[in-house]
């Protein structure tokens, strides 16, 4: 990489996962190139058996399914391996500051191998296009509708500003969705595991678990058992009623049961 200027070995990697969360998802597959300053690389790619059911949500993003990884060797078994991949090296990729690093960090953990953000710098592509590229509705009306947007943060401007954003993002890209509900399908990802309105309450491999706080990715069965204290103050606090209902009925025994999707929606 002749326009990085570096002194130490920098390691550019992906995982492809279970899902998000650190304390709770695993590692399915390692993707890591290793850069040198005196110019030569070393690149390693391992895939690995999670020790736990991959979502399908999670298969429909990276095409790994739970056959593919049956009868591999978990991360623990490679860990020593990668943590001698990665030495001192600085970190670098896309998006790994918020996903990647905290989930590897909790891998290690779990191996017993000792591994750390800390000492090390970060290169996060993600973070460096964002800052880049403006987010906001100015910069997407410029993109999209090849003009200036006068009166930003009125109102009425932006109004209209959004509508024709999305007129413009629709023509620009034609394989994207024609109707509502699949525009809807796109924007709202995250929200397909909400239970409540808010996603405080949320599915997690067809478990019903808190979904926020200290107890997030905790099954709310197990939050009744350990810590009932908790949903007694989320009805008791400013949340929803659609929250605090859950909450209420769970401490009354009775728990979400997640509708059956009908297959091929029939």
């Amino acid at each position: 990489m002749e326009s990085l200027e570096f002194d130490k070995p920098i390691v550019f990697f992906d995982l492809e996962t279970t899902g998000i969360s650190a304390p709770h998802d695993r590692i399915v597959e390692f993707s890591g190139i290793k850069l040198y300053p005196d110019g030569h690389r070393d690149t390693k790619s391992i895939r690995m058996n999670p020790n736990m059911p991959i979502p399908k949500s999670a298969t429909q993003v990276h095409g790994i399914t739970n056959e593919d990884v049956s009868g591999l060797p978990t991360f623990a078994y490679y860990a020593v391996e990668l943590a001698e991949f990665f030495g001192d090296a600085d970190l670098g990729g896309f998006g790994v500051s918020r996903m990647d690093i905290p989930l590897l960090e909790t891998e290690f953990r779990r191996a017993g191998v000792e591994f750390s953000r800390m000492g090390r710098r970060i290169v996060d592509a993600q973070i460096l296009y964002h800052q880049l590229e403006p987010r906001n509705l100015t910069a997407a009306y410029k993109q999209y509708c090849g003009a200036d947007l006068e009166n930003s943060h009125s109102a009425d401007a932006d109004t209209e500003a959004s509508l024709a954003v999305v007129q413009g993002i629709l023509e620009m890209h034609p394989e994207l969705p024609r109707t509502v509900e699949g525009l809807n399908a796109m924007c709202n990802r995250e929200q397909e595991n909400w239970i409540d309105s808010q996603g405080k309450f949320q599915w997690l491999n067809d478990e019903a678990v808190i979904g926020f706080g200290k107890y997030k990715n905790v099954a709310i069965r197990d939050v009744v058992k350990r810590a009932p204290g908790y949903l007694d103050w989320m009805v008791k606090s400013d949340f929803p009623e659609d929250t605090k209902q859950i909450a209420e009925n769970a401490l009354r025994g009775v728990f979400p049961s997640r509708p059956q999707v009908p297959e091929n929606g029939e």
